[in-house]
């Protein structure tokens, strides 16, 4: 174990691979790792194994989302355990119980394993969101997330192409598929604590809780995240479950299309953010997610088919790879001080409709699944009104048009 302790601007003398980037880029292959597993199996397990329906679904979404509600606690954490630290003990939670998922295949069960692996992963997210706005210089922050998003959808690419040929050509079973990609997050957790430095940023962080006026924006972007991708994750690969009755290897093969369009655009992505600014790539992002959650519900309403769907979904994915843009325009108006508090408060603030609106409208799906997507379609829209309050070039002092 590498006990030392190195701030991150001075790291010029450790080999590349043993940097902070380097790191922050391990640790997000491995959660996309143990989340495009559990993801890219759970609607065909939990409706060919525990015969869950969309109410059901509902149910366990709304469970998942709680450790992220209550992810303010990490702060508490942090009190007697270092950023860094928590962020690989939060990996080895997440990895665990994914491996261990198909050992429970009852309603109870799969409650215990998702609330046990969204606790690590919201917890690592937290954590993660933090240490990239702490290592990151600004000048290289949309770059840089830019190309963490390429290495987090490299991730989920080889979780999703080792499902299909494990599943349709090796007939590997559900048990099989999460113990690997859980084991194979849980060992590179464990090799990041034993071979990486302590790393620390140039600013000490506030251990005490944050709520600034003067983020009210960032704050309101976050929430209204939350609740419209929620809606995304929980509804949009269930539709081509229930209505098109995709197989496992049909819906990874669609998971697998978006993440390699992912992994070649991220770097892409965060030159756009650089260059166009945060304001502009925000607008263009809920122009494109109200049209295509208006489009979902045109599915329903007017019998589109598989293809249109299909296509949807895989532009769908790219629009959300904007949202880094909400990262480094807090990072432009941010005290440094209070990046890891207000990383866990602004975590918490996205999960207040993550955590209620799946068990809601997994009712309403019942009845209407074209409303759930207008609902969607309307939280697109109101996205973009907000975004349009972001300054063209948003400082400390001037985080909204309405600051002088």
């Amino acid at each position: 174990m590498n006990t030392t302790s190195t701030a991150t601007n001075n790291t010029a003398h450790l080999p590349r691979w043993r940097r902070p980037i380097v790191l922050l880029g391990l640790m997000t292959f491995a959660l996309f790792m143990a989340f495009a597993t559990w993801s890219a199996l759970l609607n065909n397990f939990i409706h060919e194994r525990a015969g869950f329906d969309g109410s059901d679904l509902g149910w366990l979404q709304s469970i998942r989302e709680v450790p992220g509600f209550f992810a303010v606690a990490v702060i508490v954490v942090l009190w007697v355990m270092r950023e860094q630290m928590l962020a690989m003990v939060s990996l080895v939670m997440l990895g665990g119980a994914v491996a261990v998922t198909a050992w429970f295949p009852t309603f109870g069960g799969l409650l215990l394993t998702t609330f046990i692996s969204s606790l690590g992963f919201h917890y690592f997210e937290t954590v993660k969101q933090s240490l990239e706005l702490q290592w990151i210089p600004k000048e290289r922050g949309p770059q840089t997330l830019g190309w963490l998003l390429s290495v987090g959808s490299a991730g989920s690419l080889i979780a999703y192409g080792g499902i299909m040929i494990l599943w349709r050509i090796f007939e590997w079973d559900y048990n099989g598929l999460y113990m690997l990609g859980g084991g194979i997050t849980v060992a590179i957790a464990l090799f990041a604590f034993f071979a990486y430095p302590r790393f620390h940023g140039p600013t000490p962080q506030n251990r005490k809780l944050v709520l600034r006026k003067r983020y009210w924006l960032y704050y309101t972007l976050q929430f209204m995240a939350g609740a419209r991708r929620q809606i995304f994750i929980v509804f949009a690969a269930f539709m081509m479950v229930e209505r098109f009755g995709f197989q496992v290897h049909e819906v990874t093969a669609l998971f697998l299309i978006n993440y390699i369009a992912n992994m070649f655009l991220g770097p892409i992505i965060g030159g756009v953010i650089g260059r166009f600014g945060e304001r502009n790539a925000l607008v263009f992002e809920y122009i494109g997610l109200t049209i295509i959650f208006l489009a979902y519900g045109g599915i329903y309403v007017f019998g589109w088919g598989v293809a249109l769907a299909a296509g949807l979904y895989v532009l769908d994915h790219l629009f959300f790879g904007l949202s880094i843009a909400q990262k480094t325009y807090f990072q432009k108006i941010a005290d440094p001080a209070d990046i890891a508090p207000t990383a866990a408060v602004a975590f918490t603030i996205n999960h207040i409709g993550a955590v209620v609106l799946p068990a809601v409208l997994g009712y309403l799906w019942l009845y209407s699944p074209a409303s759930v997507f207008g609902f969607a379609a309307a939280l697109a829209f109101v996205s973009l009104l907000l975004s349009l309050c972001i300054p063209r070039h948003p400082i400390a002092g001037r985080e909204t048009i309405f600051t002088k």
